[in-house]
Protein backbone atom coordinates (compact mmCIF):
# COMPACT_ATOMS: atom_id res chain seq x y z
CA UNK A 1 0.00 0.00 0.00
CA UNK A 2 0.98 3.70 -0.02
CA UNK A 3 0.66 5.14 3.00
CA UNK A 4 0.81 8.92 3.81
CA UNK A 5 2.16 9.57 7.25
CA UNK A 6 1.74 12.85 8.95
CA UNK A 7 4.97 13.11 11.92
CA UNK A 8 6.56 10.40 10.36
CA UNK A 9 9.58 11.81 11.66
CA UNK A 10 9.23 12.24 15.29
CA UNK A 11 9.48 9.37 17.79
CA UNK A 12 6.43 6.95 17.25
CA UNK A 13 5.57 7.89 13.55
CA UNK A 14 9.19 7.02 12.86
CA UNK A 15 8.97 3.57 14.43
CA UNK A 16 5.65 2.55 12.15
CA UNK A 17 7.49 4.41 8.87
CA UNK A 18 10.37 1.62 9.70
CA UNK A 19 8.09 -1.06 10.27
CA UNK A 20 5.46 0.16 7.29
CA UNK A 21 8.64 -0.45 4.86
CA UNK A 22 9.93 -3.72 6.01
CA UNK A 23 6.71 -4.78 5.55
CA UNK A 24 6.93 -3.59 1.95
CA UNK A 25 4.65 -0.83 2.00
CA UNK A 26 5.41 2.59 0.41
CA UNK A 27 5.47 5.12 2.42
CA UNK A 28 5.68 9.04 2.30
CA UNK A 29 6.00 10.71 5.54
CA UNK A 30 5.16 14.56 6.01
CA UNK A 31 7.14 16.53 8.90
CA UNK A 32 7.74 19.71 9.93
CA UNK A 33 10.90 18.47 11.65
CA UNK A 34 9.80 20.77 14.63
CA UNK A 35 10.19 17.92 16.94
CA UNK A 36 11.06 15.17 14.40
CA UNK A 37 14.26 14.09 12.76
CA UNK A 38 15.53 13.67 8.73
CA UNK A 39 17.73 10.94 10.34
CA UNK A 40 15.19 9.35 12.16
CA UNK A 41 12.77 8.13 8.41
CA UNK A 42 14.26 4.99 7.49
CA UNK A 43 11.85 3.92 4.88
CA UNK A 44 9.95 5.71 2.51
CA UNK A 45 11.17 9.78 1.46
CA UNK A 46 10.52 12.72 3.81
CA UNK A 47 8.81 16.28 2.41
CA UNK A 48 9.37 18.44 5.14
CA UNK A 49 5.83 20.83 5.23
CA UNK A 50 3.47 21.53 7.71
CA UNK A 51 -0.04 21.29 8.20
CA UNK A 52 -1.14 24.77 8.07
CA UNK A 53 0.43 24.67 4.74
CA UNK A 54 -2.61 23.97 3.03
CA UNK A 55 -1.41 24.33 -0.31
CA UNK A 56 1.63 22.14 0.33
CA UNK A 57 -0.59 19.61 2.05
CA UNK A 58 -2.71 19.29 -1.07
CA UNK A 59 -0.09 19.28 -3.83
CA UNK A 60 1.79 16.84 -1.87
CA UNK A 61 -1.41 14.31 -1.83
CA UNK A 62 -2.02 15.27 -5.12
CA UNK A 63 0.92 13.69 -6.46
CA UNK A 64 1.84 11.31 -4.32
CA UNK A 65 -2.33 10.02 -4.32
CA UNK A 66 -2.21 7.76 -0.98
CA UNK A 67 -3.97 4.62 -0.52
CA UNK A 68 -3.90 5.37 3.37
CA UNK A 69 -3.06 8.21 6.21
CA UNK A 70 -1.71 7.25 9.36
CA UNK A 71 -1.82 10.64 11.22
CA UNK A 72 0.46 11.36 14.17
CA UNK A 73 1.69 15.17 13.58
CA UNK A 74 0.45 16.93 17.20
CA UNK A 75 2.08 18.16 20.33
CA UNK A 76 1.42 15.87 22.85
CA UNK A 77 2.63 17.21 26.29
CA UNK A 78 0.35 17.51 29.00
CA UNK A 79 1.54 19.95 30.99
CA UNK A 80 2.15 22.25 28.30
CA UNK A 81 -1.46 22.03 27.13
CA UNK A 82 -2.43 23.63 30.32
CA UNK A 83 -0.63 26.60 29.93
CA UNK A 84 -0.87 26.78 26.07
CA UNK A 85 -4.04 25.47 25.29
CA UNK A 86 -4.79 27.90 21.74
CA UNK A 87 -0.85 26.25 20.67
CA UNK A 88 -3.01 22.64 20.96
CA UNK A 89 -6.09 24.07 19.64
CA UNK A 90 -4.46 24.51 16.75
CA UNK A 91 -2.12 22.01 16.20
CA UNK A 92 -4.17 19.00 16.85
CA UNK A 93 -7.03 19.95 15.87
CA UNK A 94 -7.00 22.88 13.12
CA UNK A 95 -5.01 20.95 11.63
CA UNK A 96 -6.71 17.73 11.39
CA UNK A 97 -9.07 19.81 10.13
CA UNK A 98 -7.16 20.72 7.37
CA UNK A 99 -5.15 17.50 6.71
CA UNK A 100 -9.23 16.07 6.50
CA UNK A 101 -10.38 18.48 3.72
CA UNK A 102 -6.80 17.85 2.31
CA UNK A 103 -7.97 13.99 1.33
CA UNK A 104 -11.07 15.22 0.20
CA UNK A 105 -11.92 13.66 -3.15
CA UNK A 106 -9.11 11.48 -3.87
CA UNK A 107 -10.37 8.46 -3.08
CA UNK A 108 -8.25 7.50 -0.11
CA UNK A 109 -10.69 5.53 2.42
CA UNK A 110 -8.38 4.50 5.07
CA UNK A 111 -7.08 6.51 8.16
CA UNK A 112 -5.32 5.44 10.99
CA UNK A 113 -5.08 7.83 13.71
CA UNK A 114 -3.16 8.60 17.18
CA UNK A 115 -5.36 9.75 19.73
CA UNK A 116 -4.37 9.04 23.74
CA UNK A 117 -5.48 7.61 26.67
CA UNK A 118 -6.01 11.09 27.87
CA UNK A 119 -9.43 10.77 25.95
CA UNK A 120 -10.49 9.21 29.79
CA UNK A 121 -9.48 12.16 32.08
CA UNK A 122 -9.49 10.46 35.48
CA UNK A 123 -12.24 7.08 35.03
CA UNK A 124 -12.95 5.79 38.12
CA UNK A 125 -12.44 2.02 36.91
CA UNK A 126 -9.34 0.02 36.09
CA UNK A 127 -8.42 -0.93 33.69
CA UNK A 128 -10.53 0.83 31.29
CA UNK A 129 -11.91 -0.34 27.80
CA UNK A 130 -13.17 1.68 24.93
CA UNK A 131 -16.54 2.04 26.60
CA UNK A 132 -15.48 4.50 29.40
CA UNK A 133 -16.87 7.61 29.19
CA UNK A 134 -14.63 10.60 28.10
CA UNK A 135 -13.59 13.01 30.22
CA UNK A 136 -10.26 14.80 29.60
CA UNK A 137 -9.08 17.09 32.32
CA UNK A 138 -6.53 18.62 29.92
CA UNK A 139 -6.31 20.43 26.91
CA UNK A 140 -4.53 18.05 25.18
CA UNK A 141 -6.65 15.21 25.66
CA UNK A 142 -9.68 17.33 24.72
CA UNK A 143 -8.12 17.98 21.30
CA UNK A 144 -7.69 14.08 20.82
CA UNK A 145 -11.23 13.82 21.29
CA UNK A 146 -12.37 16.57 19.53
CA UNK A 147 -10.61 14.98 16.17
CA UNK A 148 -11.85 11.33 17.03
CA UNK A 149 -15.49 12.81 17.16
CA UNK A 150 -14.53 14.85 13.57
CA UNK A 151 -13.63 11.74 12.16
CA UNK A 152 -17.05 9.92 12.86
CA UNK A 153 -18.89 12.66 11.90
CA UNK A 154 -16.75 12.21 8.23
CA UNK A 155 -17.10 9.15 7.75
CA UNK A 156 -20.72 9.07 8.52
CA UNK A 157 -20.68 11.01 5.80
CA UNK A 158 -19.22 9.92 2.76
CA UNK A 159 -16.59 7.08 2.09
CA UNK A 160 -13.65 7.06 4.34
CA UNK A 161 -13.08 4.21 7.09
CA UNK A 162 -11.00 4.92 10.55
CA UNK A 163 -9.59 3.86 13.26
CA UNK A 164 -8.55 5.94 16.32
CA UNK A 165 -5.52 4.03 18.23
CA UNK A 166 -5.86 5.56 21.81
CA UNK A 167 -2.41 5.01 23.64
CA UNK A 168 -1.71 4.97 26.83
CA UNK A 169 1.95 5.36 27.95
CA UNK A 170 4.28 4.47 25.25
CA UNK A 171 8.23 3.73 26.14
CA UNK A 172 10.97 2.18 24.79
CA UNK A 173 12.95 2.57 22.05
CA UNK A 174 13.77 0.44 18.83
CA UNK A 175 14.97 -2.81 19.46
CA UNK A 176 17.36 -2.33 16.32
CA UNK A 177 19.04 0.65 18.58
CA UNK A 178 18.77 2.43 15.05
CA UNK A 179 15.97 5.25 16.22
CA UNK A 180 14.31 6.71 19.39
CA UNK A 181 13.12 9.17 21.24
CA UNK A 182 15.32 12.33 20.92
CA UNK A 183 13.11 15.83 22.41
CA UNK A 184 15.30 19.05 23.46
CA UNK A 185 13.08 19.00 26.61
CA UNK A 186 12.10 15.17 27.85
CA UNK A 187 9.00 15.18 29.74
CA UNK A 188 8.66 11.37 29.66
CA UNK A 189 9.36 9.69 32.99
CA UNK A 190 11.36 6.79 31.80
CA UNK A 191 13.70 9.06 29.67
CA UNK A 192 13.73 11.74 32.16
CA UNK A 193 14.91 9.13 34.74
CA UNK A 194 17.47 7.75 31.81
CA UNK A 195 18.99 11.52 31.63
CA UNK A 196 19.59 11.55 34.76
CA UNK A 197 21.43 8.51 35.09
CA UNK A 198 23.58 9.78 32.99
CA UNK A 199 24.10 12.94 34.41
CA UNK A 200 22.39 15.65 31.57
CA UNK A 201 20.62 16.79 34.18
CA UNK A 202 20.97 17.08 37.80
CA UNK A 203 17.89 14.99 39.87
CA UNK A 204 14.47 13.58 38.41
CA UNK A 205 11.32 15.49 40.15
CA UNK A 206 8.32 13.16 41.20
CA UNK A 207 5.30 15.06 40.08
CA UNK A 208 2.71 14.53 43.79
CA UNK A 209 3.26 11.66 46.15
CA UNK A 210 -0.50 12.05 47.62
CA UNK A 211 -2.49 10.34 44.78
CA UNK A 212 -4.96 7.50 45.95
CA UNK A 213 -2.64 4.96 44.82
CA UNK A 214 -0.61 2.31 46.40
CA UNK A 215 2.41 4.39 46.91
CA UNK A 216 1.05 7.56 46.29
CA UNK A 217 2.45 8.12 42.71
CA UNK A 218 0.68 7.51 39.61
CA UNK A 219 0.36 4.45 38.09
CA UNK A 220 0.68 3.99 34.19
CA UNK A 221 0.37 1.26 31.55
CA UNK A 222 3.70 1.31 30.05
CA UNK A 223 3.32 0.18 26.19
CA UNK A 224 6.64 -0.42 24.59
CA UNK A 225 6.62 1.52 20.89
CA UNK A 226 8.02 -1.79 18.88
CA UNK A 227 4.28 -3.29 20.24
CA UNK A 228 2.31 -0.13 19.49
CA UNK A 229 4.06 0.10 15.55
CA UNK A 230 2.45 -3.23 14.66
CA UNK A 231 -1.02 -2.30 16.51
CA UNK A 232 -0.37 0.22 13.73
CA UNK A 233 -0.02 -2.00 10.63
CA UNK A 234 -2.45 -4.30 11.86
CA UNK A 235 -5.47 -1.62 12.48
CA UNK A 236 -4.50 -0.59 8.83
CA UNK A 237 -5.01 -4.20 7.52
CA UNK A 238 -8.16 -4.80 9.84
CA UNK A 239 -9.73 -1.95 8.08
CA UNK A 240 -9.10 -3.12 4.72
CA UNK A 241 -10.60 -6.68 5.01
CA UNK A 242 -13.61 -5.55 7.68
CA UNK A 243 -14.50 -1.76 6.08
CA UNK A 244 -15.35 -1.00 9.85
CA UNK A 245 -14.51 2.36 11.76
CA UNK A 246 -13.47 1.44 15.73
CA UNK A 247 -11.76 2.76 18.05
CA UNK A 248 -8.87 0.59 19.72
CA UNK A 249 -7.14 1.26 23.08
CA UNK A 250 -3.36 0.28 23.19
CA UNK A 251 -1.49 -0.90 26.38
CA UNK A 252 -1.08 -4.21 27.81
CA UNK A 253 -3.49 -4.08 31.17
CA UNK A 254 -1.77 -3.15 34.00
CA UNK A 255 0.37 -0.52 35.28
CA UNK A 256 3.72 0.35 37.37
CA UNK A 257 3.85 3.45 39.09
CA UNK A 258 6.27 5.89 39.43
CA UNK A 259 8.30 5.09 41.80
CA UNK A 260 8.30 1.74 40.28
CA UNK A 261 9.45 2.97 37.39
CA UNK A 262 12.20 4.75 38.95
CA UNK A 263 13.61 1.27 40.73
CA UNK A 264 13.55 -0.41 37.40
CA UNK A 265 15.48 2.03 35.70
CA UNK A 266 17.56 2.21 38.83
CA UNK A 267 18.60 -1.68 38.60
CA UNK A 268 18.62 -1.66 34.36
CA UNK A 269 21.37 1.81 34.31
CA UNK A 270 23.15 0.47 37.94
CA UNK A 271 22.99 4.10 38.65
CA UNK A 272 21.46 5.70 42.55
CA UNK A 273 20.37 8.76 40.46
CA UNK A 274 18.96 11.19 42.72
CA UNK A 275 15.37 11.72 42.87
CA UNK A 276 13.14 15.01 44.63
CA UNK A 277 9.67 14.93 45.39
CA UNK A 278 7.77 17.78 43.86
CA UNK A 279 3.89 19.04 44.10
CA UNK A 280 1.42 17.65 41.73
CA UNK A 281 1.27 18.88 37.96
CA UNK A 282 -2.01 20.12 36.17
CA UNK A 283 -3.42 17.31 34.37
CA UNK A 284 -2.49 14.07 35.43
CA UNK A 285 -5.23 11.55 36.21
CA UNK A 286 -3.95 9.53 39.79
CA UNK A 287 -4.11 6.16 37.34
CA UNK A 288 -4.73 4.89 33.91
CA UNK A 289 -4.74 1.31 33.04
CA UNK A 290 -5.74 0.15 29.79
CA UNK A 291 -8.21 -3.37 28.47
CA UNK A 292 -6.95 -3.91 24.60
CA UNK A 293 -8.77 -6.80 24.43
CA UNK A 294 -10.75 -5.50 21.86
CA UNK A 295 -7.70 -4.39 20.10
CA UNK A 296 -6.69 -8.10 20.58
CA UNK A 297 -9.41 -9.65 19.44
CA UNK A 298 -10.26 -7.45 16.27
CA UNK A 299 -6.63 -7.48 14.70
CA UNK A 300 -5.16 -10.28 16.24
CA UNK A 301 -2.35 -8.36 18.23
CA UNK A 302 0.33 -10.10 20.27
CA UNK A 303 2.80 -7.77 22.34
CA UNK A 304 6.07 -8.97 22.26
CA UNK A 305 7.73 -6.91 24.80
CA UNK A 306 5.37 -6.61 27.66
CA UNK A 307 8.18 -6.39 30.48
CA UNK A 308 9.17 -3.27 32.47
CA UNK A 309 13.00 -4.00 32.24
CA UNK A 310 13.28 -4.68 28.37
CA UNK A 311 11.68 -1.54 27.84
CA UNK A 312 13.74 0.07 30.65
CA UNK A 313 16.96 -1.29 29.16
CA UNK A 314 15.69 -0.50 24.92
CA UNK A 315 15.37 3.21 25.62
CA UNK A 316 18.76 2.71 28.08
CA UNK A 317 20.47 1.64 24.76
CA UNK A 318 19.66 4.58 22.81
CA UNK A 319 20.02 7.07 25.13
CA UNK A 320 23.59 6.05 25.61
CA UNK A 321 23.69 6.04 21.86
CA UNK A 322 22.35 9.31 21.27
CA UNK A 323 24.93 10.83 23.51
CA UNK A 324 27.70 9.63 22.05
CA UNK A 325 26.88 9.44 18.34
CA UNK A 326 28.11 11.71 15.87
CA UNK A 327 25.11 13.00 13.75
CA UNK A 328 22.66 12.54 15.95
CA UNK A 329 21.33 15.39 17.96
CA UNK A 330 18.21 15.52 20.47
CA UNK A 331 17.11 19.03 19.29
Amino acid sequence: MKVFVTGGAGYIGSHVVKLLGRHGHNVLVYDNLSTGHEWAVLAGRLVRGDLNDCQLLRDTLKDYQPDAVMHFAASIEVEESTREPLTYYRNNVVNSINLLEAITGLGIEYFIYSSTAAAYGAPDTSPVDENTPLNPINPYGTTKVMVEKILQDIAASRDLKYIALRYFNVAGADPDCEIGQAYSHATHLITRALKTAQGSQGRLSVFGTDYPTRDGTCVRDYIHVADLSSAHLLALMYLRQSGLSDIMNCGYGHGFSVLDVINVAKNVTGVDFPVELAERRPGDPPELVADSSKLERLTGWTPLHDDLPFIIETAWNWEKKLSGKVGITDK
